[in-house]
């Protein structure tokens, strides 16, 4: 359907009728309309037979002419009005006499006696009266009663009524085929009947459906066919770097492949510096981007950074500490040594046991810078495991489920890591001098402990390619959104103050 999808074209759809449907039946069929309506059609022989036996035969008016038999009476009571959008004119009556526009018939039943029993404006009387015109007779040998109407101008929503006195004068035939029925012609209009609704009209109820039937085909659509963002591209695309922020990625990856078909996504993520010595060492490579929890070193040259969020991380704690918020300079005294029992931040009488990532770790980059002041002292490495059953204070960890391990199982323990996965693991986090994390506290930089995430490429990337998509999409299309849902916020938003994602020279 060239340019439009088959969504946009149901909803436009489903926009059109209704408003066709509206314009047909108000501005072309309905602007001009004249109405009637049957109130009463009530036979009356019987009941007064029941009552009154034989006092019919003896009702005669007093002329000396016996007159008809009063037998098969009814009487009817018919509403004629202006249902229409517009005034009905004298002009506007399309019947070939002068003055008589309507014909008001009764099959099977002969005309007795009739009379106009009310006028919605008293200046219709003038249309009604004695010289207009208005008459009774009989057609087609006598089967059928006729009331012949004048041309009665009706301003909209005017009316005026039609009471008869009828006698049957053929038996036989159903009831619908003896209803009275009115004849005539408007012209840029039509006559029909009206009748008195309580519920919901039939055009309503098939306007609903087919609007319901829309809305089913536009999610159906929806389902079948999931939008495609504008820079879609095909190809095979490998991430690495950070464990920190693999979740996120992986997340991104998982909705850009439901909306570009073709995309194919491997993941190797084991720490920041792994994954920019791989990039390094791999050359220019489309199909390759590193994660980096901060900018890299000076070591990599050839390597161009994209800014991608503002990340939040947290401090936690072994779960029966009962510790739940920490200075920054407590912090601080801790991994440099100089607070080693939690007795002395108000916690238990337990040794601090310090978790820590290992050296080149980009969480580790962003803690000592935003919590220690620089580098922490040199320790050799220590396994935690190595630990549980040993006396230590100290050990360090590759990537980020091995600290959740680590703080989780070493009474004691305290560590740190990306605030989305700490709260995913379910880790005690602490408030820092009594700022709980959160993005808004990151974004006025009230809450210290945040970093830069980038994506890291080796030389630039060419045009078309699924890396340069995949980047896109995670700063500027529905990406963004995902950044957010996992507590990041876009480098690329307008509550980013300038510069704040500029990469450090």
């Amino acid at each position: 359907m060239g340019d439009f999808s088959l969504d946009t074209v149901l909803a436009l759809v489903g926009i059109a009728v209704p408003v066709a449907a509206f314009v047909w039946e108000f501005v072309f069929v309905g602007r001009r309309r004249l109405g009637y309506r049957v109130q009463m059609d009530t036979p009356v022989t019987g009941e007064i037979e029941s009552v009154f036996p034989g006092v019919l035969e003896n009702l005669r008016a007093n002329t000396g002419d016996a007159g008809p038999e009063l037998r098969d009476l009814s009487v009817v009571l018919v509403r004629i009005e202006n249902s229409g959008s517009t005034a009905i004119t004298a002009s506007d009556y399309m019947a070939p006499t002068a003055r008589i526009g309507l014909h008001l018939h009764f099959p099977r039943r002969r005309v007795l006696g009739m009379a106009v029993t009310e006028l919605s404006d008293p200046d219709l009387a003038e249309s009604l009266g004695p010289g207009s015109g208005i008459a009774v007779r009989e057609d087609t040998g006598g089967r059928i009663g006729v009331i012949d109407l004048p041309k009665v101008p009706l301003t909209r929503k005017h009316h005026y009524k039609i009471l008869a006195i009828l006698q049957q004068s053929e038996t036989g035939g159903t009831e619908e085929e003896r209803t009275p029925v009115l004849r005539g012609e408007i012209r840029g209009g039509r006559v029909v009947e009206t009748r008195s609704r309580t519920g919901i009209s039939r055009v309503m109820l098939v306007l609903t459906a087919f609007l319901v039937l829309v809305i089913i085909g536009q999610f159906v659509v929806a389902r079948l066919q999931p939008p495609t963002p504008l820079d879609c591209a095909a190809g095979r695309l490998t991430l690495v770097g950070s464990s920190a922020f693999e979740p996120v990625v992986r997340d991104a990856a998982t909705q850009y492949e439901k909306r570009c078909t073709g995309a194919e996504f491997a993941f190797d993520f084991q720490g920041t510096e792994r994954g920019l010595d791989r990039l390094a060492e791999a050359g220019p490579d489309a199909e390759l981007l590193t994660i980096s929890d901060g900018a890299k070193g000076p070591g990599y040259p050839a390597l161009r950074p994209r800014p991608l969020a503002v990340s939040l991380f947290a401090v936690f704690v072994h779960k029966n500490l009962g510790v739940t918020d920490l200075t920054i300079a407590q912090v601080r005294d801790m991994y440099q040594g100089r607070i080693t029992n939690w007795r002395q931040v108000g916690g238990p009488d337990l040794p601090v046991v310090l978790i820590d990532r290992a050296p080149g770790s980009g969480t580790r980059v962003i803690f000592e810078t935003a919590l220690l002041g620089g580098e922490q002292p040199a320790r050799p490495h220590r396994s935690c495991t190595a630990i549980k059953d040993t006396a230590g204070a100290y050990c360090d960890v590759p990537v980020t489920k091995d600290m959740h391990k680590a703080v989780d199982e070493l009474p004691g323990a305290i560590g740190y890591g990306e605030l989305s996965e700490a709260r995913r693991a379910e880790m005690r986090i602490v408030t820092l001098g009594g700022v709980a994390p959160g993005r808004q506290a990151a974004i006025d930089r009230s809450y210290p402990f945040w970093g830069i995430e980038y994506a890291y490429s080796n030389g630039d990337l060419p045009a078309g390619s699924l890396a340069a998509s995949f980047l896109h999409y995670l700063t500027a299309n529905v990406g963004a959104e995902v950044l957010r849902a996992h507590g990041n916020e876009p480098c690329a938003s307008e509550l980013i103050e300038p510069g704040r994602c500029a990469p450090a020279s």
